[in-house]
This record gives structure tokens, sequence and C-alpha cells, in this order.
């Protein structure tokens, strides 16, 4: 028996933009293009309508409607996207006007979140935040409803429990949000284990498609998913890496940034977030080739300061430099680098090492050898260069911190 093998037809997206002038519309729909993109669709070409006040029957004006029908009629249109978030009123209205399905900017991006989501936190924050943007707009969805079942906008988790009544998925939300605890639990206990241990942490933050991820990489050959598509990583990954002077830190890929994230979605996100939060060293990565640049560092330090962090270090990463040839001068303490060729990552490792939270010490030591228990507990908490066994005792070349140093400082040889 032969079987067929059909390839699904992209989907084809007209985008729509009402420009009320609460923001940069057209570095928003740009964005928009992107976001639609990494849901896999095809951004075929963006309606745009200047408007004091947004219609609350249909967002845009009806003439404008009529216009947005006929493009999908004549150009094979199966999805319509608008770059703000609409009520179940207006999407009902304009689906009804034109026979296509509509989603939001907050539905793309949550599909996004469903598409990348990979560990257990990441997919239980997905599907809560999927229900709680649904909850309100269950009301009165009976033909939408009816249309879930793939395709941009309906993916994740959280699918097959819309159909349910509110009741199942207020429990529902309630038991997300006991595992999302016990998770949360499972990451503090590790950060406390970590400070215990003086791990020191250095977290990469910053807006979504910086390069976050390829920095990663080229760091600590993480193996990261790399790709030039936003929220391309959800979840947080860890790796250790060894700087010059031989001090190990752990570095933490943390989800991306965007312009008018949905604060639901960074409420749901918050503990992923708080890796960065509780950082001991936080790397403020633009892409220095974006004329956004400069309002993406101002966003990021923003949500930073929401979540109590602007007592760490915060070092500006400026990549992509490879790109430019303007300097950006005048953002203080920033860090010229090209992750994708290596470019400034020296500067960027001296600028964590200038950072580091404890004041570090390089030395040669001559421990006795009734001292065997000192020997070992360094080989476990410091940075050891080298040992030697000689006549006298053990030869030792360690980098140490004050504590640590105050501990051996009597077997400091001296210069």
């Amino acid at each position: 028996m032969e079987y067929t093998i059909t390839e699904q037809k992209p989907t084809r997206a007209l985008l729509v933009e009402a420009d009320t002038g609460d923001y940069d519309a057209e570095a928003s729909l740009a964005e928009l293009f992107e976001l639609t993109e990494s849901a896999g669709a095809i951004p075929v070409a963006a309606i745009t309508q200047k408007l004091q006040r947004l219609d609350p029957a249909a967002c845009v004006g009806s003439g404008k409607l009529l216009e947005i029908r006929d493009y999908c009629e004549n150009e094979d249109i199966d999805l319509i996207i608008f770059d703000l978030e609409l009520s179940p009123v207006q999407i009902r209205n304009i689906e009804k006007e034109t026979d296509v399905r509509v989603i939001d900017r907050t539905m793309l991006i949550l599909d996004i979140f469903a598409l990348r989501a990979k560990s257990r936190e990441g997919k239980i924050q997905v599907e809560l935040a999927q229900l709680k943007y649904m909850m309100p707009r269950l009301t009165g969805k009976g033909v939408e409803m009816s249309r879930l079942g793939g395709g941009i906008g309906t993916r994740g988790p959280g699918e097959t429990k819309l159909e349910t009544d509110r009741r199942h998925i207020k429990r529902r939300m309630e038991t997300l949000k006991a595992q999302l605890r016990d998770v949360e639990d499972h990451r503090k206990q590790l950060r406390e284990r970590r400070d215990k241990d003086g791990v020191i942490t250095v977290a990469i933050v910053g807006y979504t498609n910086a390069g976050k991820s390829t920095l990663m990489n080229t760091l600590t050959d993480a193996g990261v998913l790399s790709e030039d598509k936003l929220f391309a990583t959800l979840d947080p990954t860890s790796r250790a890496l060894k700087l010059p002077n031989g001090v190990s830190v752990m570095l933490i890929d943390t989800v991306g940034l965007v312009r008018r994230l949905p604060h639901h979605l960074v409420d749901a996100f918050k503990s992923t977030l708080e890796e960065a939060a509780q950082a001991d060293i936080i790397l403020n990565v633009c892409d220095a080739s974006s004329e956004e640049s400069r309002l993406h560092l101002d966003v990021t330090r923003e949500l930073l300061a929401s979540l109590s962090s602007l007592d760490k270090p915060i070092i500006p990463v400026l990549n992509k430099c490879d790109l430019i040839t303007d300097n950006m001068t005048g953002i203080s303490g920033a860090v010229r680098i090209s992750a994708k060729y290596g470019q400034g990552i020296d500067d960027l490792l001296k600028a964590i090492e200038d950072n580091l939270p404890k004041k570090l010490k390089r030395v040669k030591l001559l421990l006795p050898f009734d001292k065997a228990g000192m020997a070992a507990k360094l080989r476990e908490t410091a940075v050891l260069h080298s040992e030697e066994y000689t006549a006298e005792g053990l030869l030792v070349e360690v980098t140490v911190d004050e504590i640590q140093y105050g501990r051996i400082r009597e077997y400091v040889l001296k210069d």
C-alpha cells in the first residue's frame, strides 16, 4: 500500500497596526513581522491605520475593515494578526466580517512560548499564562472555540483545556500554580546550594534575538539553541565558565524580553527571570546593529529594577558590533563584542573579572605535611594552579578570596 504525504501549506498572515500614537508603531510592526516568522507563518503584508482611539467594535474603522476583508479574499490570507490586545467582541466581529481567523499580539507571543518551551517549568508557565489570558475571553467564544485544533495562536499545553468550563479552568490554574511553586522551591534550593558553595553566577539577559545564546555558546560551548528567531531560548540554561584568572563562574542564559510584553506574561515567567535577579553579575546584552539598541538596554534595565536587581554589577554588552561602524559612545562601562565571530570576548571576560563579588588573590603556599586537610580543602574551594611535593612540604599556587586568604596567610611565601 502506498501512502501520500501532503505537506502542510505555510500560514499566510496579514498584519494590522492600529496606530493611536501611544507607542512607536513602526518599530512595533517591524517586531511583529519577526514574531510572525518565529511562529512559522509568512507575513504577507501589513495594513496600518492612524486612529485617535480604537473602535470598541472592531478596533479599526469600518472602511479599513472592508479593506482588510478585500485584501484577505484577493491574497488568500489564512490569518490576521493585530499588533495589540483585542477584546473577545472585537475578535468575533472581525472574524465575522472577514471570514478569516484573527489573533492578537499576546496570543502570538503565547504561541511562540508554547512552541519553544521544553522544560517542565517552561511548559507549566506557558499553560498558566495561556489560561490566564483565555479566562476572561471564554464567554461567547462558541465559534472560536470550535475552531481550535491547530495552527498559530492555538498551540500549547493548555489548548485542550479551553473547551472546559470556568470552574475546571480555575482548578487547573490552581494545580499549575502549585506545581510552579514546587519548581520554584527546587530552584531556590539550587541557588542556596550555590551560595553555600561560593559559586559565583553571571546571568545573560536582554532583548530577544540580541545574540544571548550565541554568546553562551561562544563562552562555554554549551550547545544552546541559537537561531535568528525571537524567543529562540525560552528555558534557562546554566553552564560553567572558567575565567582567565582561573576563577570558575556559573553562566546562566535566560528568556529574551520584548517590547510591550503583557504584564501577566512577565508574572508567569517571573521565576525564570529571577535567575537573573539573583545573579552576582548581570550581562545586559543588546543587538548593537539595531536602531532600537539603546531602548532595548533601557527596557532590560527597567525590568531588572522591578526585580530589585540594580544593586548588582550590570555590564552593558553591545553585540553584533561587526555589523556597525558607530561607536555607540555614551554608554558607561559598555563592552563591544561580536559573539558570532569571537571579537571582544577577552574584553568581556576582563570586565567580568573586574566585577567579581569577592576580591581574589593569587598566592604561593608551602603547607606542612601535617596540613593535608587544608590542602584538600583548597582543592575543593579554591582555584588550584599547581602543586608540588618538596622536602619541606606541599608547594601550592592557588587563587583564593579574602576569607580563604585569612586562613592560609601564615603559609604564604613572600616574593
